[in-house]
């Protein structure tokens, strides 16, 4: 450990993202990507926008991205963030709004870059447990607390929380933020973004990686009311001015302007899914129920850790986790259907 650095970094556990291997005949479905291209016309944007202007500052605000993002969820500019990938988001949130008195609440198993900031922040955390069948209870919630934050669907389980069970949590909370993570909201389930004019205390963040296939870009967002708004732009502000740089606004605007082609490639994508998990379950896979653009999946006889070591030496990369909990499953994410034909062959 070098003597240069703050004391607080010595104890920093970093968040380890899926691997990203260099071999390109490699099937790749551990990442949650999308199999799917961008819009064409997001890509249009973005060429048109490659010229001198990059010479010049893009617009501090995104105001061409919120505009877009206000007018596709009906609600308006100044109930609207963007930042730099919802990773970035969230952690404007996590700075600006979960350093409170009481811990925050997230599920104990979730997405793992939560603990991640919270170390970072110095944000005191309890983690509140699945049920036994892996989902989230909302009544769980129902306790003192600084703030709550889960992703919907849920990651890794790809289990979607009913949005009644949403306003469950908004309602037993009001005094706390509720923060609805959506990065896989558009492959089944129903987002609270419809809330957020009822309930002051919701925030709702989104990405563009998944269902708008611009993971390469990294644009995320958040909508909730004007007040949590502008907490995230005074931190923003602090940190960096032009998160966004004049791609990412143009190529963002233009994907959400695209519908036709959005639910295309999610149609797509939910069509593979159920697809991929019949084939699973005809092999004696167990398979939760999943909303999201990947499945948790276990096979009662088979360790989890061999099963994706085996298929990888057949070309195909999955993701296993070693948390305790859920150590017997697999993640995978949907592919095309060749991509889902090469994982099957190799199983």
């Amino acid at each position: 450990m070098s003597k240069f650095w703050s004391p607080f970094v010595k104890t920093l556990v970093p968040y380890v993202p899926g691997e990203q291997p260099k071999l390109t005949k490699l099937v790749k479905l551990n990442t949650n990507e999308n199999p799917y291209g961008p819009s064409p016309k997001a890509l249009e944007a973005m060429r048109a926008e490659l010229n001198d202007d990059l010479r010049l500052y893009p617009d501090p605000n995104g105001d061409l991205l919120k505009q877009a993002v206000a007018e596709y969820y009906g609600v308006q500019t100044g109930q609207v963030f963007v930042g730099n990938g919802s990773d970035e988001v969230l952690a404007h949130i996590f700075h600006g709004l979960f350093q409170q008195d009481l811990p925050l609440l997230f599920p104990d198993i979730s997405y793992s870059f939560y603990p991640v900031y919270c170390g970072l922040y110095g944000i005191e955390h309890v983690l509140v447990p699945l049920d036994e069948q892996f989902q989230i209870r909302a009544a769980d919630y129902a306790r003192p607390n600084g703030g709550i934050i889960f992703p919907n669907p849920n990651a890794p389980t790809g289990c979607v929380l009913a949005l009644d069970a949403v306003e469950q949590m908004l309602k037993a909370s009001p005094d706390s933020v509720v923060v609805v993570d959506e990065a896989y909201i558009d492959f089944g389930g129903q987002t609270a973004i419809s809330l957020v004019d009822r309930y002051p205390n919701l925030l709702v963040t989104q990405t563009l990686s998944k269902s708008r296939s611009l993971a390469g870009l990294r644009v995320g967002l958040a909508v909730g009311h004007p007040d949590l708004i502008e907490a995230l732009e005074r931190v923003k502000n602090s940190f960096n001015s032009y998160p966004l740089d004049r791609m990412a606004i143009v190529g963002a605007a233009a994907a959400f302007n695209d519908k036709a082609y959005f639910q295309q490639t999610c149609k797509a994508v939910i069509d593979s899914r159920e697809h991929l998990v019949a084939k699973l379950q005809q092999r004696g896979f167990e398979v939760l129920p999943s909303a999201a653009n990947f499945i948790f999946t276990r096979h009662p006889q088979q360790d989890a850790a061999g099963i994706a070591a085996k298929v990888r030496e057949k070309g195909v990369i999955v993701r296993h986790f070693k948390q305790e909990r859920i150590a017997q499953f697999l993640r995978i994410s949907i592919g095309t259907p060749e991509q889902n034909q090469a994982l099957l062959d190799a199983l």
